[in-house]
């Protein structure tokens, strides 16, 4: 739309350039064209943030697929789908019976055991005092002492079956790792399932959130040169139409992606109030600094022509001047201006198509009165 402005704008410059010169006025002379009507604004000096915008995904810093670890009949899912969950919470029963009855015979034959181990030791001890009088062989001795030895190897491997058969119960239990948000449930009550088989229920923690966004490589010295100064701010602001919220960014890549000629980074936010959603597309901002005292105008102000971005500045003659202009970047509705344009003077806001360089223009009110009815 600035590009068909601008060249419309010269185009008909050029028409009255061309009539001016033919004598088309009455006595011969150049015609006179009215003066343009034109909305103004005057180029300002302030303080304008420097960000960067880009469109980023918000991403779960924790998604966690729970699976069984033990095989089992579903005996209860005590949760309902897309409820939140706290960490710790019981939220699938496996049917405990059989490793119940597991854990029983492993502390019995612990206790079996151990019961052998304490009578072979009183054994050996006995055996010991008897070899240094040479009422038993040698050899007799030795077998006595090799089985009480055994039994303490067998104990020691009970107490492990038994710590097993505790873990196994356990598992029996599942509770949530995180906080966060279940998603679909894969199982039913009553059904059997393996362990490591299948992921029962995802469970995504969104509190806090991360937003993963990615931004022109040429932006990647400035963010170097303002990280190592410190944590760099970040916003977001959710397309739902709730408030932008604020966080900080916790991750630059360790390299640009040439595909796209663009570097990624990761903001991480509170989300206290849940807006941010995981897979929701966000618009973030990365804060880098305040310039101070650089000259801005609304960007409406701005046209493209061949020759790069111009503005038409109002002379004090009530006269249009074309002029060329650089600009530095963008700021929400306004531009920053690195050259050709001084603070306090005056640029054409609207009316840039009737208004021709050279030409007069009329300052008509930014805002006229409603009229009374």
């Amino acid at each position: 739309m600035k590009n068909i402005r601008a060249l419309f704008c010269l185009a008909l410059s050029a028409v009255f350039l061309t009539g001016s010169c033919s004598g088309g006025g009455k006595a011969g002379g150049p015609r006179k064209f009215p003066p343009a009507p034109v909305r103004v604004v005057k180029a300002e000096k302030k303080d304008v943030p420097y960000d960067i915008e880009g469109i980023g995904v918000a991403e779960s810093i924790a998604p966690v697929a729970v699976v069984a670890q033990v095989n089992g009949q579903i005996e209860k899912i005590h949760f309902m789908e897309g409820a939140f969950v706290h960490k710790g919470d019981l939220i699938v029963t496996i049917d405990p019976r059989p490793f119940k009855a597991a854990l029983s015979l492993a502390s019995a034959n612990l206790s079996r055991d151990e019961a052998q181990l304490k009578n072979a030791k009183k054994e050996e001890a006995r055996n010991r005092e008897l070899i240094k009088k040479g009422f038993v062989s040698q050899s007799q001795y030795d077998q006595i002492a090799a089985t009480a030895d055994a039994l303490t190897g067998t104990v020691s491997a009970d107490k492990a079956g038994v710590d097993v058969a505790k873990l196994n119960l356990e598992y029996c239990f599942i509770r949530s790792p995180i906080t966060g948000k279940a998603g679909e449930v894969t199982v039913k009550e009553g059904n059997q399932i393996k362990a490591n088989d299948k992921t029962i229920v995802t469970i995504l923690q969104i509190r806090p959130i991360y937003a993963t966004f990615s931004v022109p490589q040429t932006h990647l010295p400035l963010i170097r040169k303002y990280q190592e100064k410190g944590a760099l701010s970040s916003t977001a602001i959710p397309t739902s139409g709730k408030p932008e919220t604020g966080g900080k960014i916790v991750f630059t890549d360790n390299a640009v992606d040439q595909a796209t000629g663009t570097i990624k980074l990761k903001a991480v936010f509170e989300n206290a109030d849940h807006a941010l959603w995981p897979g929701q597309f966000l618009r973030v901002s990365l804060f880098l600094t305040v310039e101070k005292g650089v000259v801005v105008v609304p960007s409406q102000a701005l046209m493209a022509t061949q020759k790069g971005q111009t503005v038409y500045v109002v002379k004090g003659d009530g006269t249009a001047e074309l002029r060329p202009v650089k600009v530095e970047r963008e700021h929400g509705m306004e531009s920053v201006i690195e050259g050709g344009l001084q603070a306090g003077e005056t640029v054409v806001l609207d009316g840039q198509l009737q208004t021709m360089p050279g030409g007069m223009v009329k300052v008509i009110e930014n805002n006229p009165p409603a009229e009374k009815k």
